[in-house]
């Protein structure tokens, strides 16, 4: 990736070593204990190279080297990193300023911000930063009232964060768990790439945390500023202040609200940000309930009463003061933060306006000047913000493996069962998937818990789906987390009023429900709330207001669709469907998943046991809903439309295509990308991308309905699937694989730049036999994901007929496998391996498969391979018998004039080849004729050797005769073929073309 930093000199490296003598010892350990976070999430991502040269600075002896690197090998390199930075600070001064100056030098090779912002905070800030260290862990000096005052606050807030908010099952504390017990740490990130988040974001099920599983599992850390939440408000190196209002974004469940509780729990035990004297915290859920006007005082006075007496001298200190506000995105009204609007803001903490202006006041600092404001949303809520105003914009990515095998010995208390619950988890990767969210986290082990709990008796089955698994917890909540469950008929009755407050909710976007609520909908004093909502008490004793929410969001959409199979009512259900099927920001997608997921009896058994059967009518029109969806207005444009191209070229001789010229193929297959975006965003009203992810979307309700014959029904008998460059996520290869189970064959399968490296490819390797066409290029695989290759391509019933795996970083080391299965297979005929590593060695395992007359092998694609001179010898030997082999691609490799000879005696006795092409290498001008002329001698083959054919006035006279037919079948064609002779062809027949495309044809 390329640097955005200046160039780091030797000069510079040694200004910095100077700068740091400057400072004590004490002052010294104590920068580097503030920084040691940021040292290891550097050394972790650049290991190899900061041994090295720490050894070559002599910093640690090549023995310790030894060690460390043994270290990463058994444990990780997080572990590793650890290991190295504690005993860098447990040595002297000299070693820890050595140590500071080879990761100055770092800078050279590694753009991580990480690493550019603890230097540049050290060289710009020095002992400033220190004062800051001291401030945030001592406070600031306050006078006995006040210091009185704040300690009270300290412990309100201590009692209301010490227990982990995951469920309301319990209003004891003992029936809690500790936050400082069971806390799992959250991984937070600044990235600028993620400030533009689309507003069509997978914010649950299958998302499974889009900067997670892109960011992460593609290594690209060097974008990443990784954040502690002890650091949200620390210096930024790119803006070069520090910041007053930060963001913090994240998926539903993925542990925002957690993060606050942690960040309000640690200051209130004096650990961090002891510089804020006084810390409010709110919720957008309850400040729902407060009414069209109010003020700040009366905001604060109302959740913390207790400083009524002191409020107006807390205000006074405006640089001591912290505001959070959790969760925008369940604001009932839009946060509208522009700079126009000043006038309308507050100036003073009395001023009486709606809770969103006085929001928007404090982070334009027309209201307290000065204070600090953290505020938590979904990214969907910020895609719509004027992110400007916000000094630092950041992500939470969930929980990686590390946390998530933390999580559950956290939860299960027992290593052993926590190991087996896991284990069946990673078995069924939706839900090891969906366990990135702290909140799936929790939802699953809740789930687990009676498969894993050890009581006697036969365990019930484990769940796959989301679906399953939230069928399972409601089961465990009646069943364990309420009081006196009354008779089966009670309980399915006041499931169905808890479904109705649900879907009332979703309707109205609601999310936080009063005692009239409850009342309306007959649930007061119901044994099902202390189980499946939160009750929140505001005011003190002489004025207090009850609000009730459910446990989570999801949970509110899972009552929301339970309630239409306990009671069927087709208006309500009808309505229902509308607003599903026209919501554009994915508010009801998970709705529909768990409405889909219901409808198999299978999945429901475990509730009915509890509840009585479920509607048949409510089945039957989910299914009939299902059938009717139309995946072909999304899915496969381009396939299609590449299908007609590539029909179109196969029916034009040799001859004319030679004549028409290299560049200009690929000048029409540019305009066909043209055409294809263009015909998607006007005739089909979206652009690929969220085609693709509608697709994809409707595979996953297919999934949780788990109806094999309904997939069938759904798809084409032999369907062409496109998601290229869409981030596929091993929870999507889990549900793409169970989709190709369902079908016998697959014509296309592309999966270009999807980044679903070795472990979606594992996902999807026990179907692939049934495509035809597959693309997997530019993903990130490596060798070992040939092994899953190999097992389609020797599947008895193998249909692939071309596989693509360009780009993917393979090497001779795969040759081999991938050899000894092409021996074998017969149904292969072009094979793609441009842009890997393969070698001289690579190619003569590879060229093994065609000695086997089983091998079909038409096209092999060998660019860019770092091919020499060599292999040339190896290629006339082994292809000298083929008589399948038609096409070879031997462009780009480093081949001279010494090899001449072995070409020459390859181009004579090669016999099926009818096109070679060696352009891009280093073959001189003079053996290039000589190669031409011998290639003329044989009939019918086509030897390109640059891309250069004819004089421009040839070609451009040859493709004039061809432009009408082209205009025919690239814009005529293409748009009668998807649209039809109908009236919304003609309707739409006169639309803007773009200027590109019209003057092309």
């Amino acid at each position: 990736m390329a640097s955005n930093f200046a160039p780091v000199t030797e000069e510079d490296i040694l200004a910095f070593a100077e700068r740091l003598r400057n400072f004590t010892d004490g002052e010294l350990w104590r920068l580097s204990v503030h920084f040691r976070p940021n040292m290891i999430y550097v050394i972790e991502n650049e290991f190899s190279t900061v041994l090295s040269n720490l050894t070559q600075e002599t910093v640690i002896t090549s023995e310790k080297a030894e060690r460390y690197a043994d270290l990463e090998k058994r444990q990780g390199a997080t572990k590793a990193a650890e290991k190295l930075v504690d005993d860098i600070l447990a040595e002297s001064r000299e070693v820890g300023i050595e140590f500071w100056k080879t990761l100055s030098a770092l800078r050279r090779k590694s753009s991580h911000p990480n690493l550019h912002g603890m230097i540049g905070e050290v060289q710009d800030n020095g002992k400033a930063l220190l004062n800051e260290i001291l401030l945030n862990e001592s406070g600031h000096i306050l006078d006995p009232v006040l210091k009185a005052c704040q300690e009270e606050h300290k412990s309100l807030l201590y009692e209301q964060t010490q227990w982990l908010r995951e469920s309301g099952g319990a209003k004891k504390p003992e029936g809690q768990r500790s936050l400082l017990n069971h806390y799992v740490e959250l991984k937070v990130v600044s990235d600028a790439h993620f400030r533009k988040q689309r507003q069509y974001e997978n914010e649950a099920l299958a998302a499974a945390g889009e900067l997670n599983e892109y960011r992460l599992r593609r290594k690209t850390q060097a974008e990443l500023e990784r954040i502690t939440p002890n650091q949200l408000f620390r210096w930024c190196f790119r803006s070069k202040r520090k910041p007053l209002s930060v963001m913090v974004s994240g998926v539903a469940g993925v542990g925002k609200t957690t993060l606050v509780q942690k960040f309000v729990f640690d200051w209130a035990t004096g650990k961090h940000y002891q510089k804020f004297s006084f810390v409010f915290c709110f919720m957008f859920r309850d400040l729902n309930t407060v009414g069209p006007r109010t003020s700040l005082e009366s905001l604060i006075l109302r959740e913390y009463p207790s400083l009524r007496d002191k409020l107006e001298t807390i205000l006074q200190k405006l640089e001591n003061l912290l505001f959070i506000f959790d969760g925008l995105d369940e604001s009932n009204s839009d946060l509208n933060l522009s700079r126009n609007r000043t006038p309308n803001f507050c100036t003073q903490p009395g001023d009486v306006k709606p809770v969103n202006v006085i929001v928007a006041s404090l982070l334009n600092q027309t209201l307290l000047k000065g204070s600090s404001v953290l505020l938590t949303s979904r990214p969907s809520k910020l895609a719509r913000l004027e992110t400007g105003v916000l000094h630092r914009v950041t992500s939470i990515v969930g929980f990686l493996s590390q946390e998530r095998e933390q999580y559950f010995q956290n939860f299960f208390g027992d290593d052993a069962v926590a190991e087996k619950a896991l284990a069946h988890v990673r078995d069924s990767q939706v839900l090891y998937t969906l366990c990135y969210s702290p909140s799936y986290c929790w939802i699953t082990c809740t789930a687990l818990q009676p498969s894993f709990s050890g009581k006697k008796g036969r365990p019930p089955p484990l769940p796959k789906t989301a679906t399953q698994l939230f069928v399972r917890c409601t089961k465990h909540m009646l069943e364990n987390h309420t009081r006196e469950l009354p008779e089966k008929e009670e309980v399915r009755e006041m499931l169905i009023r808890l479904g109705w407050l649900a879907e009332f909710g979703l309707k109205n976007r609601i999310l936080v429900f009063d005692q009239d609520h409850l009342e309306s909908f007959s649930l007061k004093g119901s044994p099902v709330l202390t189980a499946f909502l939160v009750e929140s008490i505001h005011g003190d004793s002489t004025s207090s207001q009850v609000t009730y929410s459910f446990v989570h969001l999801t949970v509110q959409e899972f009552f929301a669709a339970l309630v239409h199979y306990l009671v069927f009512k087709e208006e309500n259900f009808d309505d229902a469907m509308a607003r599903a099927g026209g919501g554009q920001s994915g508010e009801y997608e998970i709705f529909l998943r768990f409405l889909s997921g219901l409808s198999h009896p299978a999945t429901r058994v475990p509730l009915e046991e509890v509840l009585g059967k479920f509607s048949a009518v409510t089945t039957k029109r989910v299914i009939d809903w299902l059938q009717q969806v139309d995946i072909s207005d999304f899915l496969s444009t381009e396939a299609v439309i590449s299908e007609k191209v590539i029909d179109w070229l196969t029916q034009i001789d040799l001859s004319d295509l030679v004549s028409m010229k290299f560049r200009t193929i690929k000048k029409i297959i540019r305009y066909h990308e043209m055409f294809t975006q263009w015909y998607s965003s006007v005739f089909l009203g979206l652009d690929s991308h969220v085609g693709k992810k509608k697709a994809l979307n409707f595979f996953s309700l297919l999934f949780e309905a788990h109806n094999p014959p309904l997939v069938h029904q759904a798809m084409e008998d032999a369907p062409c699937l496109d998601f290229s460059e869409l981030f596929l996520m091993p929870v999507d290869c889990t549900i793409l694989s169970y989709i190709l189970k369902c079908l016998k064959t697959i014509k296309v399968l592309n999966l270009n730049s999807c980044l679903i490296q070795n472990e979606g490819l594992q996902k999807l390797s026990p179907q692939l036999y049934k495509v035809r066409e597959l693309s997997l290029c530019n993903n990130d695989l490596t060798n070992s994901a040939v092994k899953d290759l190999v097992s389609a391509l020797k599947h008895p019933d193998c249909q692939l007929e071309t596989l693509r795996l360009a780009n993917n970083g393979l090497t001779e080391e795969c040759c081999k496998d991938l050899s000894l299965a092409l021996s074998e297979n017969q149904s292969l005929l072009c094979l793609d391996l441009r842009k890997n590593k393969l070698h001289d060695k690579g190619l003569s395992d590879l060229l093994e498969a065609f000695r086997s007359p089983r091998c079909k092998i038409q096209r092999l694609m060998l660019q860019e391979n770092a091919l020499s001179d060599a292999s040339w010898e190896k290629l006339s030997t082994a292809l000298s018998e083929s008589t399948s082999l038609k096409t070879l691609n031997l462009s780009g490799n480093p081949c001279t004039d010494h090899c001449s000879p072995e070409m020459a005696n390859f181009i004579r006795t090669c016999p099926a080849l009818t096109e070679l092409r060696l352009s891009l290498t280093d073959i001189p001008s003079e053996v290039q004729d000589q190669l031409d002329r011998l290639a003329s001698e044989r009939k019918r083959l086509w030897l390109v050797l640059t891309d250069k054919f004819h004089e421009v006035e040839d070609w451009q006279k040859r493709f004039e005769s061809k432009r009408e037919d082209l205009r025919f079948v690239i814009f005529e064609s293409f748009a009668k073929y998807h649209l039809g002779k109908t009236s919304r062809y003609q309707e739409r027949s006169r639309l803007r073309v773009p200027d590109q495309l019209r003057v092309w044809v």
